[in-house]
């Protein structure tokens, strides 16, 4: 989802929106409903990243994608850097919820400004935090300059915003959810380029990109809390965007309950996807 990206920044990019106050609690349910992904992420870097002693988490988030790192590879110390206050709050509490206050640092860092000197890193990672940073080619030298040679950088971005209505939500126009993507796709929401020709810029070989597409069928939880903050998160962003028509279908799916309602987790499919290029320093 949103880095805090991220967004999106994991993690899942909403660079507009990066220091709300619900934002956290929004990437935290898109890492429990849409978090399948990781493991095959961080299996996929593994293969290409060995020895990893040091890795450092780039615009980190509420903390997944650094637990996920840490659990992927237990002799490594991870660190997290992170700018928003909100976030490093959470940061904080996962790393000490996971046990991980011995191997997972937290350290404020502003990815546009000089990072702290963290000395060579086996792996970075930055999970949808580059398409937010002022100039990503400036940020991409400094993963070059910061990995060992031989070392991986592993950059994901959401592949699609994420899809849980059908075409005919059973009243309104149908082609809501549609609507609804074009209009946060016309504010910039999400938007990222290719980014194997500014990896392949800084210095860094290309190895691979690979897409990680995540469908959650009916049954999860927490599927319905999801839905309806994501779809809440629209609402409110979308508000002066939209026809009024849809405004108010958004807020009949919102207000309607109960185990026929389109966003029961009974009913409910999610689907999305991760793509990630696999970089590595020569």
């Amino acid at each position: 989802m949103p880095h805090h990206d991220a967004h999106a920044h994991h993690g899942t990019g909403h660079d507009h929106d990066a220091h709300s106050q619900d934002l956290p609690e929004l990437l935290d349910l898109d890492a429990q409903v849409l978090g399948a992904y990781l493991p095959a992420v961080t299996a996929w870097t593994a293969e290409h990243a060995t020895d990893v002693r040091t890795v450092l988490d780039l615009g980190a988030g509420t903390g997944v994608g650094s637990v996920a790192l840490a659990q992927r590879f237990p002799e490594a110390q991870v660190v997290a850097l992170e700018r928003s206050p909100v976030m490093i709050d959470h940061l904080t509490a996962t790393s000490r919820d996971h046990g991980l206050t011995s191997r997972l640092r937290v350290v404020p860092a502003d990815l546009d400004e000089d990072w702290p000197d963290l000395g060579p890193a086996d792996l970075i990672w930055a999970a949808s935090s580059l398409h937010e940073v002022a100039d990503p080619a400036r940020v991409l030298r400094a993963v070059h300059d910061a990995l060992r040679p031989g070392g991986v950088a592993m950059i994901l971005e959401m592949g699609a915003l994420p899809s849980l209505l059908p075409d005919d939500v059973g009243s309104g126009r149908p082609g809501l959810e549609a609507r609804c993507h074009a209009a946060l796709a016309t504010a910039g929401w999400n938007a990222y380029p290719d980014w194997a020709p500014a990896l392949q810029a800084a210095g860094l070989d290309v190895v691979e990109q690979r897409r990680f597409p995540v469908e959650v069928g009916p049954g999860n939880p927490q599927a319905e809390v999801y839905a309806r903050a994501w779809l809440g998160h629209q609402r409110t962003f979308l508000a002066d965007a939209l026809a009024a028509e849809d405004v108010a279908t958004l807020d009949r799916l919102l207000a309607d309950q109960g185990p026929d309602a389109l966003l029961s987790s009974t009913r409910l499919t999610i689907r999305g996807s991760r793509i990630a290029w696999l970089a590595r320093r020569p």
